[in-house]
C-alpha cells in the first residue's frame, strides 16, 4: 500500500503547529496503524529527520494512550477500536490520511500528536476510587453483588479513559468519561457509603478543568471503543441531583 500523510506536527506546547506532508510506500494492508507510523518514523530517521512524536503504550486496546484523530475521526473510521487496532487494511492504497491530536482546550498539545490528558487524573483523583477499607482479599461471596449490577459495573468499568469523547464532543465535554466511572464505583455495594460525595467532586473537579456541558448530541457514545453508552450520562445526571439535594439539605452548601 502507499499512503499520502498529512500529519500535524508542533515542536512544543508554546509554538504554533501545522501539517506537513509525507508519502509512506510498501505497508502491510496487516499492519496496525501505530506501526505504520513506525514505519514512518523509520523513514524520517533515515533521512536524517525528527520522528513524529505520538503517544502509545501497550497496543492492545486498553490502554487509552492512542489519542488521535484520523481523518476528522477519533481513534478512526472502525468503530470500537482504538487507533491501535485499527490496521491500514481499512484504508484505500494511494488515500489521503489525515492525522492530528485529539482537539479540546483541557488536552492541550505538548508535542506532535501528544496532548496532555492528566485532567483526566485529576477527575479520577478527587473521587473515582473507594476509600472504604474492605481487607485483603475477601471471600468471593461475602459481598453479594445482584447480577444486573455487576454486568452494569462491569460494562462502565471498559472505559479506558482515552479521551476520546471528548475530541469528538462539539463542547469538549468529559461526562461520557466521568459517567462511565460514577456508575462503575456507585453501583458496586462497596462504593455506596461515598457515593454522593465521589459524585460531587468529580463532576465539580471536571468543571474546573475546563471541559463543557452535554448536549447529548451523541458523538462521544459513536467514537467510544468501548462502547459505553449515553444512558451511563442519565444516570450520572439523576444521581447528581439527589446528591446534590441532600448536600443543600445537610447544610454543606
Amino acid at each position: 500500500m502507499k499512503l499520502f500523510l498529512k500529519i500535524w506536527r508542533q515542536p512544543n506546547a508554546a509554538a504554533v503547529g501545522a501539517f506537513e506532508d509525507y508519502v509512506l510506500d510498501n505497508i502491510s494492508p496487516d499492519a496496525s496503524f501505530l506501526e505504520m507510523l513506525d514505519q514512518l518514523n523509520e523513514q524520517l530517521i533515515t533521512q536524517g529527520k525528527e520522528g513524529v512524536a505520538f503517544d502509545h503504550d501497550c497496543r492492545e486496546g486498553i490502554c487509552g494512550m492512542c489519542s488521535l484523530t484520523i481523518n476528522g475521526i477519533a481513534h478512526g473510521p472502525r468503530r470500537a477500536t482504538t487507533t491501535c487496532q485499527l490496521h491500514m487494511r481499512h484504508f484505500r492504497d494511494g488515500e489521503t490520511v489525515t492525522i492530528e491530536p485529539f482537539r479540546a482546550r483541557p488536552f492541550p498539545v505538548l508535542r506532535d500528536l501528544v496532548v496532555d490528558r492528566s485532567a483526566f487524573d485529576k477527575i479520577i483523583q478527587s473521587g473515582g476510587f473507594i476509600s472504604v477499607r474492605t481487607g485483603s482479599a475477601p471471600e468471593a461471596n461475602q459481598t453479594l453483588v445482584a447480577k444486573p449490577d455487576a454486568d452494569r459495573a462491569m460494562d462502565a468499568a471498559e472505559c479506558i479513559g482515552c479521551g476520546a469523547c471528548v475530541a469528538a464532543c462539539k463542547n469538549a465535554s468529559a461526562m461520557l468519561f466521568v459517567s462511565a466511572k460514577i456508575v462503575h464505583l456507585n453501583t458496586l455495594p462497596q462504593g455506596a457509603p461515598e457515593k454522593n460525595r465521589r459524585l460531587l467532586n468529580m463532576v465539580k473537579t471536571m468543571d474546573e478543568a475546563g471541559f463543557g456541558n452535554c448536549s447529548n448530541y451523541g458523538e462521544c457514545e459513536a467514537v467510544c471503543p468501548k462502547g459505553i453508552p449515553l444512558d451511563f450520562i442519565g444516570q450520572l445526571n439523576r444521581e447528581w441531583a439527589v446528591a446534590k439535594m441532600k448536600d443543600i439539605v445537610s447544610g454543606v452548601e
